[in-house]
This record gives structure tokens, C-alpha cells and sequence, in this order.
């Protein structure tokens, strides 16, 4: 029941919005659908956190401590970028970005999104986790194009090209997971599933594996961002709608890391090595130095933002491929707090972009005197991104280096020349647009400031005090991944 209400609730609210998403109230649906299912998902999280892990709907849905996390953490983003969304929008209406059709559109693909991710971490079946990807993709493809602009419709086209050749990637990945699965449990269905092949894993043939797993890196590795094959990620930020860019950010790219780390999963059991670990390193610190440099020179606000979003995907990814038990809770743990934190910080962003009327960032000036709390949001939201203490960033990033210097001592040294070079870079551009003289173009915004502090608030919380429950839940999940 808790499933079916979970992801219903997203799906009935994308029809429904479809038709009426431009009238007074369809942000607040959208706020109350995306609320109805975040409660649904802290009563799921309740359940495994007290039985384990568990099966429903048959054999189609599989739910334990790693993917139920990040149905809670998707939830929890959606509602607060739902509420952000409520003002900014109604911004970009009045001011004539989007029409009457615009806003049922946005509303409805937003749920819909929504729908495909929480699908994605709840299936039992690789292929449905595909098509749920492809389906994520091509809402938020459509979403970027928002504003139907010349270069936003470049963007979603790039966006749309670049991760449908990555898709197709993990497509071919699955059809050799299948070929390799079939083998052992037959034909069927039963071969595509996540409790039936982790069972299986170490019977499975590890050279076509090892294949595989070049796939799904190339395929789920494009939609989370790693480089080289993050150049559609900059753009869709750039050119969408502040809070596409901030459930970009903060949880498709989790999805399809994700998955990347469930195929990792039956790599090792197949190969009984860390072939597939050695791999996700390399994509990761390759991503986190191009990243960290590439921020140096960025001149619009997303934009940075984005390329900070591929440097954190990289720690992540880099610390899922180092392994360990110590290494994998500080990765779980840096998915959480980048999420909550890149989310403020994107809405922040929006803000000040509306305030000023541009994202180039030597127009936006004097944040913390024209609206101190977006100013105020920006300064504390890049001092928590940069791993600045005592913020949670802080705590994931510390756990990761740890672990490297103990078990990869030769990566220590480019991990933190990425890190250091990425808090040089964001604060010599912060500083200017948050305390810089008031520009004479500013313009008064009612602004939407509870979401980000909320996420501060958090933020330092996670920095400040783990709780016991949520030790436990990375500890668990930390166990079935290292």
C-alpha cells in the first residue's frame, strides 16, 4: 500500500496538473503531491529500518538500506524544490517566460519526473530501472527546453543526444548482464532481477561482466555527469528553469549513480575483483580535477554550479570505486549532503538571478544588502559545498580522504589538489555577488527562503551530529556495497 501511494500519488498529480497546471493553485497540488509522497516515503524507510530488507508487488520492487535512503532523500528535494517552485514560477510568469501552457507543462513533467526516479530506485528488474531512466531523461529534456529559446532548445537537443547515446550504452550493458544471467536462472524475467543475480553473482561469466560493466560506466556514467562525458550537463543547467536545475543536481544524478553502483555490485561477485572499483576511480578523480579547474573560469552562475555538481558526482564515484567499509558510508554520506546542499544553493541562485535579470555573474552584486537572506543563503551555502566546517560536506569529504590516504595513498594527493583548487575557484566568484556594491539594476524580490533554510539548517546538523538511526542506515547500506 505504501508503494502504490509512494509512486501513485506522482503519477495522478502529473495527469491531473497536465490539465489544470496553470490555474492559482497548481503549485500548491504540486507541493501537496510531492509532501503526500515524502510521507509515504519515511513510512517505507520506517518498514526496512525495522525488518529489512523486503520484496512487494510480487518481484517487481525490492527496497533496502541503500536505494530506500534515497527514496526519502528524492521526496524530501522534490517538496522543498516544489515549494522554491511556487514563487519562482509565478516570477517567470509575470514577467512573460512562460505562458498559461508553459506552466501546465512544467508541473506535470515535474511530477513525472519525479515518478521515473523514484521508479528507478525502486525496481527489482534491470530493465525497468532502464526505462526508467529513459524516462527521466526525456522529461526533463522537455523541461530544460522551458523557456524555447534558441540556446535552451540547443541545450535540451544536446542534452537529449548526448544522454541518449549514453542510454543506449546501458542498454547493451543490460542485454549482456541478460545473456550472462540466463545462463544460470534461465529465461525469463527471473534473470533481470537485482535479488536473483546478487545471489547468483559469483557463478556469473566474468569476462562478459567486465564488458558489461564498460557499458553501464559509458551509459549511467553520462547521466551522472562524469567527464569526458559531462558537456550536456553545464548547458541543461544553464539554460532550464532554476528548479529542474536543482533536482538535476541534487537527485537525478544520485539515480544514476545509483545504478552504476548496483552493476558494481555484480561485477566484483562475478570477476572477484576490483576491476570495476579500479574503473569508477578513474572516471571519478578524472571528473573532480575537470571539474575543480574548469571553475576557475566560469562567468554564468549555474553554470558553475553545474560544474560543481560534476566535481562532487566524481568524490562520490571515486569513493564507491575505492570500497571499503569507511570509504562507502563517507560516499553515502556525500550523496545526502550534496544533495540537500546543491539544491539551496541553486535556489539561491534563481533569486539572484531574477534579482539582477541575468546569471552572468559580473552583473549579480550586493546580494547581502539587496535581500540578506539570499545573500546570506549563498555565502553559508558555498562555504558548506566548498567542505567548509562544520558542515556536512565537510564530515563526507575528511571520511573519503581518510580512506584514500589508508588504502590509495598515490590518488591522495590529486584528491586534494581537486578540492582545494574547487574552494579557491567558488569563493574568488562568491565574494563579489554576495558582498559587492548594489548594483543600480537590482530589483526587490519576494523571495522563497524557507526551503534553503531548511537545507542549511540540516546541513549543519549532519555536520555538527550523526544521528544513531541514520549511522545505522549507512552502516547497512555500507555493508551490502563495500
Amino acid at each position: 500500500m505504501t508503494l502504490l501511494i509512494l509512486l501513485g500519488v506522482s503519477v495522478f498529480s502529473a495527469i491531473l496538473l497536465a490539465f489544470v497546471g496553470d490555474r492559482k493553485f497548481a503549485a500548491e497540488l504540486s507541493i501537496l503531491s510531492s509532501a503526500v509522497t515524502f510521507i509515504a516515503s519515511i513510512f517505507l524507510a520506517i518498514d526496512v529500518y525495522a525488518g529489512g530488507p523486503m520484496l512487494a508487488g510480487g518481484d517487481f520492487f525490492f527496497v533496502d538500506a541503500f536505494n530506500v535512503y534515497l527514496v526519502v532523500l528524492t521526496a524530501f528535494v522534490s517538496t522543498t524544490t516544489a515549494i522554491f517552485s511556487r514563487r519562482y514560477m509565478r516570477f517567470e510568469r509575470s514577467h512573460g517566460k512562460v505562458g498559461k501552457a508553459g506552466m501546465r507543462f512544467y508541473h506535470a513533467m515535474f511530477q513525472l519526473f519525479i515518478f521515473a526516479m523514484l521508479l528507478a530506485l525502486l525496481t527489482n528488474n534491470v530493465g525497468i530501472l532502464w526505462i526508467s531512466m529513459e524516462l527521466a531523461t526525456l522529461s526533463t529534456v522537455l523541461l530544460v527546453s522551458l523557456y524555447r529559446t534558441p540556446s535552451s532548445i540547443e541545450a535540451a537537443w544536446k542534452y537529449f543526444i548526448l544522454c541518449g547515446v549514453g542510454i543506449a550504452q546501458a542498454l547493451f550493458g543490460t542485454v549482456l548482464l541478460y545473456f550472462a544471467a540466463e545462463k544460470v536462472l534461465g529465461e525469463g524475467s527471473a534473470a533481470l532481477l537485482w535479488t536473483n543475480l546478487s545471489q547468483v553473482s559469483g557463478r556469473l561469466e566474468p569476462t562478459v561482466l567486465s564488458l558489461a560493466f564498460v557499458f553501464f560506466m559509458v551509459g549511467y556514467g553520462t547521466k551522472v555527469g562524469l567527464v569526458p562525458l559531462h558537456n550536456w550537463l553545464p548547458d541543461a543547467h544553464a539554460e532550464g528553469p532554476t528548479p529542474i536545475s536543482a533536482v538535476l543536481s541534487g537527485l537525478l544524478l544520485n539515480v544514476a549513480l545509483y545504478a552504476l553502483v548496483r552493476c558494481k555490485v555484480l561485477v566484483d561477485g562475478a570477476t572477484h575483483s576490483h576491476r570495476a572499483g579500479y574503473i569508477m576511480m578513474a572516471f571519478g578523480l578524472l571528473s573532480l580535477l575537470v571539474a575543480a579547474f574548469s571553475l576557475l573560469r566560469q562567468k554564468d552562475i549555474k553554470r558553475m554550479f553545474s560544474y560543481s555538481s560534476i566535481e562532487h558526482m566524481g568524490i562520490t564515484t571515486f569513493a564507491f570505486g575505492l570500497g571499503g567499509q569507511v570509504a562507502t558510508f563517507g560516499a553515502l554520506l556525500h550523496m545526502l549532503v550534496h544533495s540537500l546542499t546543491k539544491s539551496a544553493i541553486f535556489f539561491t541562485a534563481g533569486h539572484a538571478s531574477q534579482m539582477h535579470g541575468s546569471q552572468d555573474m559580473d552583473r549579480i552584486r550586493g546580494l547581502i544588502k539587496g535581500n540578506p537572506l539570499v545573500g546570506w543563503g549563498m555565502m553559508f551555502g558555498v562555504m558548506a559545498i566548498v567542505g567548509m566546517p562544520p558542515f556536512g560536506v565537510f564530515t563526507s569529504e575528511f571520511l573519503i580522504l581518510t580512506a584514500t590516504i589508508k588504502d590509495a595513498p598515490f590518488f591522495a594527493p590529486f584528491f586534494l589538489l581537486g578540492l582545494i583548487v574547487a574552494f579557491a575557484a567558488l569563493f574568488r566568484k562568491a565574494m563579489p555577488m554576495v558582498f559587492g556594491p548594489v548594483p543600480p539594476h537590482q530589483t526587490a524580490l519576494k523571495a522563497s527562503h524557507l526551503p534553503v533554510i531548511v537545507h542549511m539548517v540540516l546541513m549543519l546538523a549532519l555536520g555538527l551530529y550523526l544521528p544513531g538511526f541514520l549511522s545505522n542506515w549507512f552502516h547497512s547500506a555500507a555493508g551490502l556495497l563495500k
